[in-house]
């Protein structure tokens, strides 16, 4: 089969179709996203060498110990561990495999195999662009688990990429006051149109809010949003990146900062919210390629200001 595969260099070739090992299903890409996770492991996070992609929708094409899922429409929570009892616990499982970041195939590719337990029935409410944004859309809602958020709270933003808009719109949800901070205005845009206010990085300084999230996607989104914390704010940071920040503690320790790490998030309710037409990812697309592009569309998604790009696999 046809895939985008990374062993230093990103290219696509034919590599051999994946056998479901028991419990696991067989499941046919549809359309997959590209991540700014896809982007910093091909420049050296995770050291991973494999069929890149962990975004996507598919259809199983079989699945043994669970034959009700074959041809069902399903996206996957990409945290692999074998005998655990829910994502939350495969998240932190040591020595978990992660799709297409650690020791797993992505979904680059025409065929992937994942656990049963870690697939969600799409419903026909929700099309396969839509769908293909459940990954990030949960992760953004991770939020939401970790920290009380209240209508009364200020909450920033900081970085107006696919995650930085996702995150604004799920805090808005909330009722709470948020503002997205950024250097595009075509992203600035979406952001306002989801009802949160809107400032350039430089128009921030000497603003101050109860909640920072650094979705910035690169080491200096830190050091952005812990200078726009109030004392005693708490700090949300979602970015990874293959180059470490330079950082000093000392802002945490003198001001009492919560700092909270937030990762992977519930599939079902992201689900829920793209079945209700509460949260539109349509405006978030830039551009769809086909699998033979592929190496292209990563090129694309690479670029300053880039919106989502999709791959479409089949």
């Amino acid at each position: 089969m046809r895939a985008i595969y990374f062993d230093g260099d990103t290219s696509l070739r034919e590599v051999d179709d994946p056998r479901p090992a028991h419990g696991e299903a067989l499941i046919a890409v549809d359309l997959a996203g590209v991540c700014r996770t896809d982007i910093e492991i091909t420049q050296g996070y995770m050291d991973f060498r494999g069929v890149l992609g962990h975004e996507f929708v598919g259809t199983v094409l079989e699945c043994e110990s669970h034959s009700e899922l074959k041809g069902k429409r399903v996206v996957g929570e990409i945290n692999i561990a074998p005998g655990c009892v829910d994502d939350l616990e495969r998240r932190h499982a040591p020595g978990r495999a992660v799709l297409g970041i650690a020791g797993k195939d992505g979904c680059f590719a025409e065929k992937i195999t994942l656990p049963a337990e870690n697939l969600h029935i799409v419903a026909n409410e929700v099309d396969n662009v839509s769908a293909v944004f459940v990954e990030p859309l949960a992760a953004a809602l991770e939020i939401l688990e970790q920290v009380h958020i209240r209508p009364g709270d200020s909450a920033a933003v900081v970085g107006d990429g696919k995650l930085g808009l996702l995150v604004a719109r799920v805090l808005v949800l909330t009722g709470c006051g948020v503002t997205l901070i950024g250097k595009h205005e075509r992203k600035l845009a979406i952001a306002r149109a989801y009802g949160a206010e809107t400032l350039a990085i430089e128009q921030a300084a000497g603003r101050k809010f109860d909640i920072a999230v650094d979705c910035a996607g690169s080491p200096s989104g830190l050091q952005t949003a812990l200078s726009l914390l109030q004392p005693m704010g708490t700090l949300i940071l979602k970015t990874t990146t293959a180059v470490a920040p330079d950082f000093h503690t000392a802002q945490l320790v003198v001001d009492e900062i919560t700092v909270v790490g937030s990762r992977c998030g519930p599939f079902p309710p992201a689900l829920r919210l793209l079945a209700e037409g509460l949260v539109d990812v349509k405006p978030l697309i830039e551009k769809t390629f086909p699998l033979d592009k592929g190496v292209e569309a990563l090129e694309h998604a690479a670029r300053p200001g880039a919106l989502k790009v999709l791959i479409e696999i089949a």
